[in-house]
């Protein structure tokens, strides 16, 4: 099995259980997840891409919805504690990105010299005799 297959594996893998999960969220869990979606069932299938994509998330949102461990007041209350450092750490990171990129250039061979590339179609013609290789 070459690279190319076990992505395409993981892929339909990771489709499935998203459909799985998908079809499961949107007809049970969805209302107990939401207490505004409750009988609006039109929007329903907006969700389903992103539900493919996220199954994790809404598998471990759902789950701490469920055991009741979610505490509402204070959910969004680490966040912001860490929003202060990640904000430094961004000040800091981003020039450093930025002024790497413009002091680490490439370094040419002094007896580089760039050549011209044609077209395929001519050099395929060429190689093999086609008929566009009348000159």
């Amino acid at each position: 099995m070459n690279e190319a297959e076990l992505i395409f594996l993981g892929v339909k893998i990771w489709g499935g259980i998203g459909a799985i999960i998908a079809a499961l969220f949107l007809t049970i869990g969805i209302d107990r997840f939401d207490e505004d979606a409750q009988g609006a069932y039109i929007f329903r299938p907006l969700l389903i891409p992103a539900i493919f994509l996220i199954w994790p998330l809404i598998l471990w949102r759902w789950f701490i919805i469920e055991t009741k461990r979610d505490k509402w007041p204070l959910r969004h209350k680490p966040p912001r504690k860490a929003h202060f450092i990640i904000a430094l750490f961004l000040i800091t990171l981003i020039p450093t990105i930025i002024l790497t990129g413009f002091l680490v250039r490439p370094q040419w061979d002094t007896d580089f010299k760039p050549q011209r590339l044609e077209a395929p179609e001519q050099v395929f013609n060429q190689d093999h005799g086609g008929p566009h290789n009348e000159r």
